[in-house]
């Protein structure tokens, strides 16, 4: 029998997100079966699917919990592919690792002990990665877990790219830019070469466009700075979060709307971005569909602050060779790609509007530098080779 594959794991509050990774002799990963768990905290529901995007489960899960979810993933693995083998590593995709964890690495108690200290960095997104560690260890405690964090990517930023002007001993105690969505940064970085090689080690711009978004400036394969600071809050407006707010405002909030710090947390992270500008929805797909003024007033703004911060990547670049999108609405909504790329002229950028409208892969004409590209991102193969790595040292 061939060697047991790997699960990895993206756990959000009431979902988590997975998929299986079979290792060939080689060393090379290849996705399985996928799948999710919603529902979760209410009426929990498994859903599977196999590589070729055909159904293979949707049935209730006993319980409520994230160990139950994840005893329900364990549970239908075991009795429709793995038989007794189980899993021979769980990979997991954790937003944040602060200062000390630039690479991967393997759980232990003193790892959740140093995550749990990170909660209030990533209030959204760390509760519950955290929850389904414990809820692994607890349904299959022998299997080792790999935790592979989005702001390592980024460690490699100079030293003035990551500094807010706060005093000394502020910073010291970790208050810094982090920057995230590193393993779709990392992803696009290992396949570029074999996409656009000519550009592939130069100066890029990759722009993660989703329901989370946030751009990267990148030479030589290695982050220059990233929109995204201390929190996934910053920078552009997402599908419910702000971006980029003026301490200001939080000020303005607290003293003359007397908001405390749950009123104000809940707006920047659940209540404003794509959402509250509409007043409609956080999904670009609505937005674009409707005739509303606000839907169309949320899309301009979201095509302006991209334009906005791509002007200030180039400049932190002192150039740029490509510009490529990736995230769900980065390689899926042509429409915003083309205005991103319509209002990038001012740096030589001609759109091919007919390549853009097929997806690509590259959608400038001939000629045009910089180039522009539409790469789809695989942040769980990105795990998946981290956990291989880990697993076989």
């Amino acid at each position: 029998m061939g060697q047991a594959p790997i699960l990895v794991i993206n756990a959000g509050s009431s979902t988590i997100k997975f998929a299986v990774f079979q290792t060939a002799a080689d060393r090379s990963l290849s996705q399985d079966v996928h799948g999710q768990v919603d529902g979760i905290g209410t009426s929990a529901r498994l859903t599977v699917g196999d590589a070729r995007g055909g159904k293979l489960a949707e049935q209730p899960v006993t319980g409520a919990s994230h160990e139950d979810a994840i005893k329900a993933i364990q549970q239908w693995f075991a009795s429709h592919v793995g038989g007794e083998s189980g899993f021979d590593g769980v990979g997991h995709r954790v937003v944040h690792g602060g200062l000390k964890y630039s690479q991967p690495a393997l759980v232990d108690a003193r790892l959740l002990a140093d995550l749990e200290q990170l909660l209030p960095l990533a209030p959204l997104h760390e509760p519950h990665q955290i929850a389904a560690i414990r809820a692994v260890s607890a349904a299959a405690p022998k299997v080792r877990q790999v935790v592979c964090f989005d702001t390592a990517f980024h460690h490699g930023q100079p030293s003035l790219a990551r500094e807010f002007a706060l005093p000394r001993e502020l910073t010291a105690r970790g208050i810094r830019r982090y920057g995230f969505h590193g393993l779709s940064y990392e992803y696009i970085v290992s396949v570029l070469p074999q996409i656009a090689p000519a550009c592939a080690r130069g100066k890029l711009v990759v722009a993660h466009l989703g329901n989370g978004a946030s751009m990267c400036a990148i030479d030589q394969g290695r982050a220059v700075c990233s929109t995204m600071g201390l929190t996934p809050v910053d920078g552009l407006p997402m599908g419910t979060r702000t971006g980029t707010l003026d301490p200001g405002v939080l000020l303005f909030l607290m003293q003359h709307e007397r908001m405390d710090v749950h009123q104000i947390e809940q707006l920047i992270y659940e209540r404003s971005g794509l959402l509250g500008v509409s007043g409609l929805s956080s999904d670009m797909r609505t937005l674009l569909a409707s005739d509303s003024l606000a839907a169309r007033e949320a899309v301009d703004l979201f095509v302006y602050r991209i334009g906005r911060e791509l002007g200030s990547l180039v400049a932190a670049l002192g150039g740029l060779d490509a510009l490529v999108f990736t995230g769900g609405i980065g390689e899926h909504a042509w429409q915003i790609r083309s205005r991103v790329c319509q209002d990038a002229r001012w740096i030589g950028l001609t759109l091919d509007e007919p390549a853009n409208r097929q997806g690509g892969p590259l959608i400038s004409r001939a000629g045009s530098a910089p180039s522009a590209w539409v790469v789809p991102t695989d942040e769980n193969l990105m795990v998946a080779r981290h956990t291989r790595r880990l697993l076989d040292a």
